[in-house]
């Protein structure tokens, strides 16, 4: 049996299927009619058709040095055929062939869910050019020219919205079904689906280098690279081929010559031992369970880049996580307004949002937003003698009032005092780990104000996330960052970290990796795939966030999760420590099952029985790795459905 699975997903094995079903119906009719020339050549069919295929991966192995599960096979059926029992070799043939056929077809499942990714691709795409739309062979695109994407059809290249809104259905790249809002410069993927706006887009990426071809090519890669598991396999199957042999001679020699027993029987005991001995089902225990393992995370959004990988990540009992942007949101989001008394929370932040809205930094940003989530309009205030200050914060005059925004420096700077009250509640907000805009407003009367304090907030799922893994045996959970402790604990304490490493530069994490690593710790690394890529690659096993459209973390990372959601990397732990339970259960039974076989050769076991017990074997650990590609896990709707469920909100900042 030519247990190395096939990638080739063009169709089911059928030639496979009908030479399996010649044998049988030869073998069938030549037993109906009995002895006489027309069984003699019915039996022949029967054995063409059914070893055919084995003789020829027999033949190849014998000339490349090799021995093979196939030879054995062959060898016992000539031999039953040699001592005139044409109707058991046949028998054997036949359920050796149907197992090979079997097993082609379930490889196949296994691949045939990942090629599916490729027709979601369109053939054809509707190309812009001095305004006339023409469909032409995606094929004869090239990078930048402009394509029109109508309301349910999907994109068929990489590449950005210049004109248009809609929302994307982004599921078959990152698992995640929610629709992506897509404006003026959002980036799009090819194979998704454009929901209710007819958009213009440029396209950004070669056709053969598009996110949904990278994916493609990579899990194909990671099917066809054997693990350290089927490597030990294949390193003793060699040998243990020629044990069988040899125990099979030992067995003939020892029961003609030894225990007197005739010929025929000897050499009938002997072609039992080759057929049962055969470690057919332990040679395919593992890649049945690892490729259906692959193929059910990619579904899922989790992209393995080898099984290797698939396999460490099942023995990981620590993880790192980077703070920002893996276990956070990687933007400030305002979390209170304070202001003194006499003044309201809203009028402060509309003079704060007037004033910040002339700057460009990322914290002007938040509180802008804010003041828009609020309906807190700030665009009719007059804004006149607008400064900033590098590091320190903004000032302007907003309808004649003096309004500063930012640290206790830009007030010293200016002569201005800051009211005691905001002083004391900027402290306090610090001391939680936020940032603290103190907003110092003056004019004719008393100096008022108040403090806006601003956070990167834990992602909402997040402390779910981390609950599940622990749940999948995951012991400990840490979070290394180049921010500052305080801020890193108040993430830690919310998301439900151990321990925190804070204030590290990337060559800093890597050292502290390989700490942890040698205290004995099997570790992975999480991170957004960009700045983290020297820890991603130090770890036992590096896992990037949000690879969708994201090169770097295609190329670095070991594991992908294709989406922004952790609740796919607790699926990916608890997927990967599943499938090192299958391939467990796989060799064990395999292997109890051959040696089950062989102790009952030795009280007369047919040679069908046998061949019954060494085909149903390997059949059954197929089946059973087989499993994988639609049995519900933890965290998902439904078999081989998206990541749901409900995610609870993160708990109120201290």
């Amino acid at each position: 049996m030519d247990t190395r699975p096939s990638t080739s997903s063009e169709s089911p094995p059928m030639r496979s299927a009908i030479a399996t079903a010649l044998c049988a119906g030869a073998g069938i009719s030549a037993w109906a009619i009995g002895p006489g020339v027309a069984s003699t050549i019915l039996y022949a069919i029967a054995y063409a058709s059914g070893g055919a295929g084995a003789a020829l991966v027999a033949m190849t192995e014998l000339r490349r040095g090799r021995l093979s599960v196939d030879l054995l096979m062959i060898l016992a059926a000539a031999g039953a055929a040699a001592l005139g029992d044409r109707g058991e070799g046949a028998v054997l043939l036949f359920l050796f062939s149907l197992s090979g056929t079997l097993e082609a077809y379930a490889m196949y499942r296994t691949t045939r869910s990942i090629d599916a990714l490729i027709k979601l691709r369109p053939h054809e795409a509707c190309r812009v050019r001095e305004g006339q739309e023409v469909r032409v062979p995606i094929e004869e695109l090239v990078v930048g020219d402009q394509l029109r994407v109508r309301p349910g059809e999907r994109f068929p290249v990489d590449g950005e919205v210049i004109e248009g809104e809609t929302w994307a259905d982004e599921a078959t790249l990152t698992g995640e079904s929610e629709p992506v809002g897509k404006g003026a410069g959002d980036p799009v993927f090819a194979g998704t689906i454009n929901g209710r706006g007819s958009v213009l887009v440029r396209m950004t990426r070669a056709v053969a280098d598009t996110t949904l071809e990278r994916i493609v090519r990579m899990v194909r890669e990671a099917q066809a690279e054997k693990t350290d598991a089927q490597r030990l396999v294949e390193s003793w199957r060699g040998p243990y081929v020629a044990g069988v042999m040899g125990a099979s001679v030992i067995a003939f020699v020892g029961s003609w010559f030894l225990h007197r027993e005739g010929f025929a029987d000897s050499f009938y005991h002997a072609m039992v031992i080759l057929v049962v001995a055969s470690p057919c089902a332990v040679v395919v225990g593992a890649p049945a369970v690892l490729l259906s393992a692959i193929a059910r995370a990619a579904r899922q959004g989790v992209l393995f880049k080898g099984g290797a990988h698939l396999e460490r990540l099942a023995e990981v009992d620590t993880i790192a996580f980077d703070k920002t942007g893996t276990l956070t949101q990687g933007r400030p989001a305002v979390t209170e307004v304070w202001s003194t008394e006499g003044l309201a929370h809203d009028r402060l932040l509309v003079l704060a949002a007037a004033v910040e809205g002339r700057s460009e930094h990322h914290l002007a940003a938040a509180v802008v937003a804010e003041a828009a989530r609020r309906g807190v309009d700030p665009s009719g205030i007059e804004v006149d003698d607008f400064e900033a200050h590098t590091g320190e914060g903004v000032h302007a005059r907003v309808g004649g009032l003096w309004v500063g925004v930012g640290r206790e420096g830009l007030f010293a700077a200016h002569d201005r005092s800051i009211p005691p009250a905001i002083a004391s509640a900027g402290a306090r907000l610090r001391d939680r780990g936020e940032t603290a805009l103190l907003v110092v407003v003056a004019g004719d009367g008393p100096t008022t104000g108040g403090v806006i304090g601003l956070a990167d907030l834990p992602r909402p799922e997040a402390p779910a996330a981390i609950a599940s893994l622990r749940g999948s045996g995951v012991a400990s959970m840490v979070i290394l960052t180049g921010d500052h402790e305080r801020a890193a604990r108040v993430v830690a304490g919310r998301v439900g970290a151990d321990e925190v490493r804070a204030g590290l530069l990337p060559a800093e994490k890597v050292v502290e990796l390989r700490r942890l690593m040698n205290a004995g710790r099997r570790l992975a690394m999480v991170g957004d795939g960009v700045n983290d890529a020297p820890a991603l690659a130090a770890a036992d096993v590096g896992i990037a966030m949000g690879g969708a459209g994201t090169d770097v973390a295609l190329e670095v990372a070991d594991v992908v999760l294709m989406g922004d959601d952790l609740r796919a990397l607790a699926l990916a732990v608890r997927l990967s420590r599943l499938a090192r339970w299958r391939v467990r259960q796989n060799l064990a039974f395999a292997f109890g099952v051959i040696g089950t076989l062989v102790l009952a050769s030795f009280f007369g076991l047919p040679l069908w029985l046998g061949v019954v017990g060494h085909e149903g074997s390997t059949l059954l650990v197929v089946l059973n790795g087989l499993r994988l590609l639609g049995e519900s896990l933890p965290g998902e709707e439904a078999p081989g459905g998206r990541i749901g469920g409900s995610v609870s909100p993160a708990p109120p900042l201290p």
